[in-house]
């Protein structure tokens, strides 16, 4: 891709993002149907030259994702705040040094007027603002406070994601498919819908891309996107982002599959995002809205939280497994690498690497851990690299 050298930035609220932050870049996350740093691409219509992020993180080369940047950042390179993320159709002309950009008054991205050092930004204090010098313009998009904002701006990102990715499809509805609604059902080359799929486009477009397969008695309702290779076995999938190469099956509404993962048996997730390599058993279940129809907390380490959100389900971290019938209440997180079962409903705040149920629990011994993660990974033909083990064994390390 040509054009600009830009480089991410996490800033200590990317950083602090349980559960996703502790094994992922905030810019590797899918916000919408599109993954952050790809949207940053778009936008740029230029190529990531690296992330800035935790110390624990360094190693990361997941799937395309740029390495961590050290040493000097040249003077007109771009640096992008991770922590937004731009509409699929938001083009940005080319920044001279010293320009900006901002989104509801802050600064979202900045070329660089002299050369610095990566160092500082090493802790994610810096502020973008404090580099830029000249006002360059506005970018639309979501910015994202929280990593319970994933699910907040969801249906209006996957109303605009799907308008735009539906764009970039050749291939209309096939003859076999009931299509209901204003909206279009787009499907790219290869991938296939059985006979007996319903596809509802009333409140947005429904894209279907490369090598997905539509297993028969599912119905689809826009928008949603399910992405490249990704297999939907039968079910109600409701505006939702799955991930490529995931497994679904059951009900799903409002929900982000970050990809690589498996719901592949029934059971209902709502208003919820599935990290990557996460697993959940058949039966899992979440609880989206309180019987007070109240407002939904959520607690993790930096204590509890007031979402204001009336509807969300769970944030389910990377490499998490979840045992069969397991019921996640209102508001629930799952730490990256967790191992959850018992029979009753675990704690509304399960720490990374857990090991049960309920506080106190047991910590997932870390040569286990990893042989389960390289054994899930090849299934999927994806080799458990130096750099991903190393980062895992960090991660697991630093949630001590």
């Amino acid at each position: 891709m040509s054009g600009p050298l830009f480089v991410l930035y996490d800033d200590s609220t990317a950083r602090a993002a349980e559960p996703f932050a502790l094994t992922r870049p905030f810019s590797e996350l899918r916000a919408g149907a599109v993954v952050i740093r790809k949207r940053w691409e778009r936008a740029l219509g230029g190529t990531a030259d690296g992330v800035c992020c935790d110390a624990h993180l360094r190693a990361y080369d997941e799937l395309g994702a740029p390495a961590a940047r050290s040493g000097t950042i040249a003077a007109g390179t771009v640096i992008v705040n991770s922590r937004f993320a731009p509409t699929l159709d938001a083009g940005v002309a080319a920044l001279a040094p010293g320009d900006s950009l901002r989104a509801d008054g802050k600064v979202v991205a900045v070329a660089l007027g002299v050369a610095m050092s990566s160092d500082e930004l090493a802790d994610g204090a810096a502020s973008l603002d404090r580099l830029a010098s000249r006002d360059a313009g506005s970018l639309d998009g979501w910015w994202m406070e929280n990593a319970w904002d994933l699910v907040r701006h969801l249906p209006e990102m996957l109303t605009a994601d799907a308008r735009v990715l539906a764009d970039d499809c050749p291939d209309g509805p096939p003859a076999h498919i009931s299509v209901l609604g204003e909206h279009r059902l787009a499907v790219q080359p290869g991938a296939y819908l059985e006979p007996h799929v319903v596809v509802d486009t009333t409140n947005g477009d429904v894209v279907i891309m490369e090598g997905a397969r539509i297993g028969a008695f599912t119905r689809l309702a826009g928008p949603c996107v399910i992405g490249r290779h990704a297999r939907i076995e039968s079910g109600r999938i409701t505006t939702s982002a799955i991930g490529e190469h995931s497994r679904v099956c059951g009900e799903m509404s409002v929900v982000i599959v970050a990809g690589h993962a498996n719901k592949a048996h029934d059971g209902f997730v709502g208003h919820s995002v599935i990290g990557r390599w996460a697993n959940l058993g058949a039966g899992t279940t979440t609880s989206n809205l309180k019987n007070s129809y109240g407002a939904v907390r959520m607690r993790d380490t930096r204590g509890e939280h007031d979402t204001g959100m009336q509807f969300l389900g769970s944030l389910v971290g990377d490499h998490a497994k979840l045992a069969i019938g397991t019921r996640l209440m209102t508001g629930t997180i799952v730490g990256a690498g967790a191992n959850v079962f018992g029979d009753r409903a675990p704690d509304k705040f399960v720490p990374p690497f857990a090991w049960g149920d309920r506080a106190p629990f047991q910590r997932y011994e870390l040569a286990k851990f990893l042989s389960v993660a390289e054994h899930v990974m090849r299934r999927r033909g994806v080799d458990l690299s130096a750099g991903m083990h190393d980062t895992l064994a960090a991660a697991w390390e630093a949630s001590r």
